[in-house]
């Protein structure tokens, strides 16, 4: 039993990140069967969390996974038709994760396809008054608010409650960009009044419909 105990962690220290089928076949040296069933013990013990890509399995080993714990990114895949990536393993223990935390960190990210992916998260967001102190907390009222009406250009989203709008909407405030550089050709008139460069047009939304 202890044999077998120390080679799981073996397998699970030379696997630890993210992987595909193939990755696991060159990092073991071994063929298509066994490493699936490396996997499969891996995945039995909790060492294991599997996402679809496109046709590709991703699969994300790490010690942590077996503590539990949740992660912005899961958050976002599964409220969102646009899968993203996890580019590191980053899991939050002891406490849930809200919605309204995780468009919060969706912006802080500046990754274009994070941000889109997160936009589906305002048809479930409830909780407005959090949302806003944590983004006034994070000077990304003007930012949630450019996103909303995007959002709201595209897909069914819960209303945005007058007051955040009110609050959120920029006094004197030169334009800012949501990501350096990029703007839009087509939200024109709300990257104007929220005083935002949006890096996304209209075909970019099509993934959310």
């Amino acid at each position: 039993m202890k044999q077998i105990r120390n080679a799981t962690k073996a397998k699970l220290k030379a696997l630890e990140g993210i992987q595909t089928i193939e990755t696991i076949m060159d990092g073991l040296g071994v063929g298509r069967e066994k490493a699936i069933y490396h996997i499969h013990r891996l995945k039995k013990s909790g060492y294991v969390k599997t996402r679809r890509m496109g046709n590709k399995r991703i699969y994300y080993i790490s010690f942590e996974n077996k503590l539990g714990g949740q992660s912005y990114y899961e958050i976002i895949n599964k409220n969102s038709p646009i899968k993203i990536m996890e580019p590191e393993l980053h899991k939050v223990y002891g406490r849930n994760i809200g919605l309204e935390e995780t468009m919060i960190f969706a912006l802080k990210t500046k990754s274009p396809r994070t941000i889109l992916a997160a936009i589906s998260l305002f048809k479930k967001i409830r909780n407005w008054k959090k949302l806003y102190n944590l983004a006034k907390t994070n000077h990304l009222e003007q930012q949630i608010g450019a996103l909303y009406d995007v959002a709201r250009a595209t897909i069914k989203v819960r209303r945005m409650p007058v007051r955040f709008r009110h609050n959120a909407l920029p006094v004197n405030k030169g334009f800012e960009f949501m990501i350096e550089n990029m703007k839009s050709r087509d939200y024109k008139e709300i990257e104007e009044l929220w005083k935002i460069y949006l890096p996304f047009n209209r075909n970019d939304l099509e993934e959310l419909k």
